[in-house]
C-alpha cells in the first residue's frame, strides 16, 4: 500500500469517526432535550397545580356579634338535646346581620344579604351551645365561614380592593363585603375545615377527611390481602414450582395481568364482589378487594424477582449444614429478599392509592358526608373524591381540586420515597 492510498484510507476513517461523534453529540442532546422538556412540563404542572390550589388551605371568616335569645331559638330548656338539635340558629345569624347593616329592608335584600354567610354558620352555633348551655341569653362574638362566592373575592382582591372576582355576588352584596373588610371584621385563617370534615355541596363546608378514612381504610384491606398473598405467591412459583408448562401459563398470565387497563378489575369486582356475592357498593372492604386484585401482580414480579437476587451460594451453604427446604426458604431467603418485596408492595400500594377508574365501577363515587368509621361504612377515596370535586361548577371547588391533588401527591410522594429508602437501608450487596 503506498502512502497515497494510506492517505485516503486515513481520511475515510477521520471522516467516519467525525461522523460517529457528531452523531453521539446528537444522541446526547435528544437525550438532554427530552430530559428537559419532561422537567419542563413537570414544573409547569405543579406551578398551575400549586397556582390554583394553596390559596384552599385558607378560608375568609368575618366576625359578628350574636346573641343567643331563647325567643329567637325557640328553647326553653339548654339542657334538652332536642331543642337544642331543633332550634333556629341561623335566624340568630341573621339578626345579627340585620343589627349590623340595620338600612337593608326588602325581602330581596335580606335575602342576598343572608347569602353572606355560609348555611353551616347555624352547626357552629349548635356545637357553642352544645358545649356550654350557659350562652343561652348572652351576646358573644363568633367567627362564621362565608359563602364560597364571597370567599372567592375576599382572596382574589388586591390590598387597595381593586381586581376581586365578583362572580354571583351583585353590587348591594360587594358593598356589604367591602364595608366588613373596612371594618377588620374579616379575614382569611388557616382552613382546618378541609381537613376535619367529609364532603359537602357548600365548597367551604367541604373536606376530605372523609375521603383520606375512606382511602386508609381501602389500603388497609388491600395490604392485609396482597401482601401475605403475593408473597406466597412468589415464593411457590420460585421455590417450590416445577418447571412445566402449566408454571409457564401461569407465569405468563401475571405478567400479561400486571398490564390490564385498572377498569377491568373494576369490572371484575363488579360482577363478582358485588352481583355474585351481593356486597355493599361504596365501601372500603370492596375497593380494598378490587385493588388487592389489581396490585397482586405487581407484588408478585417485584417479590419474584427478589427472591432470584439472593446469592445461590445462601442456599448451597443451608443445605450443606442441614437445612430442609422450609428452613431454606423461611429462615434464609425470604429474610433476605424482604427488603425488595416490601419495596415492591408499597410501590403497588402507591400504585392503588391514586386509581380511580376501578372504584368508580364499584360505587364509591357516591356522595358521602359522613366520616367512615370501618371497611364496612360508606366512603369514598381521594382520586374519587378530586374527580367529583372537578366536575363541580362551583369556582370554589376548582382551588379545593386543586389542593386534594396536592395532598395525594404528598402521600404518592412519600410513598415512594419510603420505598426507596427501605430499598438503600435494608439491600444488601453481594
Amino acid at each position: 500500500m503506498n502512502k497515497s492510498s494510506q492517505n485516503v484510507t486515513l481520511e475515510k476513517v477521520n471522516q467516519s469517526l467525525a461522523r460517529r461523534y457528531r452523531a453521539e453529540k446528537r444522541f446526547r442532546a435528544y437525550g438532554i432535550g427530552a430530559i428537559l422538556f419532561g422537567i419542563t412540563c413537570l414544573v409547569v404542572l405543579f406551578t398551575d397545580i400549586i397556582g390554583k390550589g394553596h390559596s384552599a388551605f385558607f378560608q375568609t371568616h368575618v366576625y359578628l356579634e350574636v346573641t343567643m335569645d331563647s325567643d329567637t331559638l325557640y328553647i326553653d330548656d339548654p339542657t334538652d338535646p332536642q331543642q337544642i338539635a331543633g332550634a333556629d340558629y341561623l335566624a340568630v345569624v341573621r339578626a345579627s346581620l340585620s343589627e349590623r347593616f340595620p338600612d337593608v329592608s326588602g325581602r330581596r335584600d335580606k335575602r342576598a344579604l343572608y347569602a353572606l354567610i355560609s348555611n353551616g354558620a347555624d352547626f357552629e352555633l349548635r356545637k357553642k351551645l352544645e358545649a356550654d348551655p350557659q350562652l343561652l341569653g348572652k351576646t358573644f362574638g363568633v367567627w362564621f365561614l362565608v359563602d364560597d362566592d364571597v370567599d372567592t373575592y375576599f382572596k382574589s382582591r388586591s390590598d387597595d380592593g381593586e381586581g376581586g372576582f365578583d362572580g354571583r355576588l351583585n353590587e348591594k352584596q360587594i358593598t356589604w363585603v367591602e364595608s366588613l373588610i373596612n371594618e377588620g371584621v374579616m379575614e382569611s385563617r388557616f382552613n382546618t375545615t378541609f381537613f376535619t370534615s367529609g364532603d359537602s355541596r357548600e365548597p367551604e363546608q367541604a373536606g376530605i377527611k372523609g375521603a383520606i378514612m375512606g382511602s386508609l381504610f381501602t389500603l388497609l384491606v388491600t395490604i392485609a390481602l396482597s401482601f401475605p398473598i403475593g408473597v406466597a405467591a412468589a415464593v411457590y412459583l420460585e421455590e417450590y414450582a416445577p418447571r412445566n408448562r402449566f408454571t409457564e401459563f401461569i407465569e405468563i398470565n401475571i405478567n400479561n395481568l400486571a398490564a390490564v387497563p385498572s377498569i377491568i378489575f373494576g369490572l371484575l369486582g363488579l360482577s363478582i364482589f358485588i352481583g355474585f356475592f351481593e356486597m355493599h357498593r361504596s365501601i372500603p372492604l370492596v375497593g380494598g378487594l378490587v385493588l388487592t386484585l389489581m396490585t397482586l401482580p405487581t407484588i408478585i414480579i417485584s417479590s419474584r424477582a427478589a427472591l432470584k437476587a439472593v446469592p445461590p451460594s445462601i442456599r448451597d451453604a443451608a443445605y450443606g449444614l442441614g437445612a430442609s427446604k422450609m428452613q431454606v426458604v423461611v429462615h434464609h431467603v425470604i429474610p433476605l429478599a424482604m427488603p425488595g418485596m416490601l419495596t415492591g408492595a408499597i410501590i403497588g400500594l402507591a400504585q392503588a392509592l391514586g386509581e380511580t377508574a376501578p372504584l368508580l365501577m364499584i360505587g364509591m363515587v357516591a356522595f358521602v358526608v359522613d366520616i367512615p368509621g370501618g371497611i364496612t361504612d360508606p366512603a369514598t377515596a381521594l382520586p374519587v373524591q378530586i374527580f367529583l370535586w372537578s366536575d363541580s361548577p362551583e369556582r370554589a371547588f376548582v382551588e379545593r381540586t386543586s389542593a386534594a391533588i396536592m395532598v395525594l401527591l404528598v402521600f404518592l410522594i412519600s410513598m415512594n420515597t419510603l420505598a426507596i429508602w427501605l430499598r438503600k437501608r435494608l439491600e444488601r450487596r453481594w
